[in-house]
């Protein structure tokens, strides 16, 4: 496991080819991470002892979250929102139940969104980014009635759905302003464009307007870190041949240039998707809480 302190940047030295190879990967998320996350989790998910909720109408479409743990009628409790991966293009709530039902038995209230994608309903990336702002604005609306403290809502999620967690806290417009108070990212795709320390071939931009809807630059979460952007934890495998590890790297970087508080911890040898299963899972699990304890808002 790398931490902060125990790494240094450095320039990747690699040949043209594998460059190429490394960023259709990164573009054919859509194509190849839903193969696996469709035979793990099912969609519509059916979850025991959760209450389900409506927060967002679009045409047709009812935008759903599920909502583990029990409000308590003195006092409010943290919130965490997850964003499950896919690519944009499909996968399921379900992907985050376990650590869903962690976070509720740890005292929060723990809830998975659902939110529109490609293959479901058509949709650029854009508009799933409008879906995850939306879910965070519900949450806090509502966080009376859920028993949650306004003040303390996290937004979280695995790949693509890391990337709609990033996005909630970092960029402004595309539906509601309100942002969480702190993201907990497994292996997310928050780089989405050229930035200092990550530069990928120039194909990409060209072929990624299409897909997301708008210029890469404008859902990038790298692009639009700020001062009001909340403490953030990236968990990330330092093999990710889908989202490299580097451009996560970026955002630590950008988030320390505008003083903001960012853990990035490394998985030596992880790959795409590690943190779904197995030893991993604990482990990212255990840094997630941690996080959480060190902000004050669970115990130890």
């Amino acid at each position: 496991m790398i931490h902060d302190d125990q790494r240094k940047p450095s320039r990747l030295i690699i040949n043209q080819s594998l460059k190429l190879t490394r960023i259709l990967g990164f573009l054919l998320i859509p194509l190849i991470a839903p193969l696996s996350l469709s035979a793990q989790f099912s969609y519509p998910p059916e979850f025991k002892e959760a209450r389900v909720e409506t927060y967002r109408k679009t045409g047709s479409t009812e935008l759903k979250l599920w909502i583990f743990g029990e409000s308590d009628p003195k006092t409010t409790k943290p919130a965490i929102v997850f964003f499950f991966g896919g690519g944009w293009n499909s996968g399921s709530p379900a992907q985050f139940e376990n650590q869903a039902r962690h976070f509720a038995k740890r005292g929060m209230i723990a809830i998975v969104a659902d939110y529109r994608v490609k293959s479901r309903h058509n949709v650029q990336v854009v508009e799933c980014v409008k879906d995850a702002k939306a879910a965070i604005a519900w949450v806090r609306e509502n966080a009376k009635r859920l028993g949650v403290d306004p003040d303390k809502i996290a937004a979280s999620g695995g790949s693509a759905g890391g990337h709609l967690a990033a996005s909630t806290g970092t960029i402004s417009g595309f539906g509601s302003d309100e942002r969480p108070n702190a993201m907990i990212l497994f292996n997310p795709a928050c780089t989405l464009a050229p930035i200092a320390g990550w530069q990928p071939p120039g194909a990409r931009a060209k072929l990624s307007t299409e897909r997301f809807g708008v210029e890469a630059t404008a859902i990038s979460p790298a692009h639009h870190v700020g001062p009001q952007t909340p403490p953030t934890l990236i968990l990330h495998g330092t093999k990710d041949s889908t989202v490299p590890y580097a451009s996560v790297v970026a955002f630590e970087a950008e988030m320390k240039k505008a003083g903001r508080p960012c853990k990035l911890v490394g998985y030596e040898g992880a790959e795409h998707g590690f943190f779904n299963r197995g030893e991993n899972y604990d482990k990212t699990l255990t840094e997630a809480d941690k996080f959480l304890v060190d902000l004050g808002w669970i115990k130890k």
